[in-house]
């Protein structure tokens, strides 16, 4: 039988964890395992963000269609999505800072690789391989907050986490545009391969191990596939996951189509790209700070019902307003900031209420929280890539029909 959700859906107090996790949790300085945590959560948005300005550059300079080079968005996120499969298991069998430590290594190897390829077809793979590496970062990570927090708490510190990782996403594009501009588009992944060196650094040097010995899965690797279909035989995990992979599958969208809208449809220089997306940055570290505040005493659900809708209503507005062409620039920045800013609300709750069922297998439904989400993505972002027309509609589409999914997706299966 699928395991049950504990009593008012928490899980053990952060006290019983860290006297389980042993002295070395114990010792660890709360700010810095928040700061460790944060980048490790960053290897995603870094990994996406800081190349973006490139796009353009990397169509022309390899003589390609922009849909081949939006490929190596969607590889990435069809990475990230499936290695979390292979990594959810492993950290609940083997503990949290072996695949960890794994993952960052070939991180760093893959990165390297992407700055030297020559044709674009070898980037794309790269790009996977990267993405498979990239999501062992955020996934412990998750399921690190899942050993030592109960629910509330959990989406507090999740919140906290967004808020350090948003550094990411609010800088990475400034700087990638910089390093194109400066030495060009291999410039870009070689940084990322000194940042995935020195997170494997301090993470091997600073991370504690947070899942005991007495509590890591014994199974064998064939009950350790099937814990997946238990994780999945909860309604309410799935509406969790989907309704938050549906709402982050417009910001795919938004990743894949936003360098050509901005850039090449409206005349934006690729070293100022960066300041429009840092403006979403922005909302949505606000939001997250929050979220944060407001968590313990309105609670998960009440905050994500907000968020979906949010999102909806930011996606139709997109929608209508790259059609009618009403507002110019500024009536497409608008409602992406809302719906952008709108997912503090949705991602940190989302993912601690699928988690609340499950802490035995955190490991497990982190990962398919995260392969659902990034599947998604990979879906809207080639189909981003699919649609192109040189306008902004098929960027509007997919986000207005990835906002609409998440709260047709919250009300029918979550707030059932």
């Amino acid at each position: 039988m699928p395991p049950q959700p504990a009593v008012g859906g928490r899980g053990p107090g952060p006290a019983a964890a860290l006297r389980e996790a042993g002295a070395e949790v114990r010792s660890a300085a709360p700010l810095g395992l928040t700061l460790l945590l944060g980048a490790l959560t960053a290897f995603g948005p870094l990994s996406i963000d800081m190349y973006l300005p490139a796009l353009p550059a990397l169509a022309d300079g390899f003589g390609v269609d922009p849909s081949r080079v939006q490929l190596t968005l969607s590889a990435f996120f069809l990475g990230f999505g499936a290695g979390q499969l292979v990594y959810g298991p492993l950290s609940d069998r083997w503990g949290r800072r072996p695949p960890l430590l794994l993952g960052a290594g070939l991180y760093v190897v893959a990165s390297a690789l992407c700055a030297v390829s020559t044709r674009v077809e070898w980037l794309v793979g790269l790009r996977l391989l990267q993405g498979v590496a990239a999501c062992g970062g955020p996934l412990s990570a998750r399921a690190v907050v899942r050993d030592l927090f109960e629910r509330d708490r959990a989406a507090r510190m999740l919140s906290l986490l967004m808020l350090v990782m948003g550094a990411a996403p609010l800088l990475a594009p400034l700087a990638g545009g910089q390093l194109l501009l400066a030495w060009g588009w291999r410039s870009i992944f070689g940084a990322l391969a000194a940042f995935g060196f020195l997170c494997l650094l301090s993470a091997g040097w600073r991370l504690p191990e947070t899942l005991p010995p007495a509590r890591r899965a014994r199974a064998s690797t064939r009950e350790m596939i099937r814990g997946y279909g238990v994780v999945l035989r909860h309604r309410a995990f799935v509406g969790y996951a989907v309704s938050s992979g549906a709402a982050y599958a417009g910001m795919f969208a938004f990743f894949a189509g936003s360098p050509f809208v901005f850039i090449r449809l409206h005349g934006v220089p690729p070293q100022r790209y960066g300041l429009l997306f840092a403006l979403n940055v922005v909302g949505l570290m606000a939001c997250a700070a929050l979220n944060g505040r407001l968590v313990l005493d309105r609670g998960v659900d009440r905050l994500l019902r907000h968020g979906v809708v949010a999102v909806a209503v930011a996606g139709i507005v997109l929608l209508l307003t790259a059609r009618t062409g009403w507002g110019g620039l500024g009536g497409l920045v608008a409602p992406i900031f809302v719906f952008m800013a709108s997912l503090s609300f949705i991602g940190a709750n989302a993912t601690a209420g699928a988690l609340a069922g499950f802490p035995d297998r955190a490991g497990t439904a982190a990962a398919l929280v995260g392969t659902i989400q990034f599947g998604l993505g990979a879906t809207s972002a080639a189909l981003v890539g699919a649609l192109h027309d040189g306008t902004a509609t098929p960027m509007a589409v997919v986000m207005a029909l990835a906002g609409v999914s998440s709260l047709a997706t919250h009300r029918c299966l979550v707030r059932a």
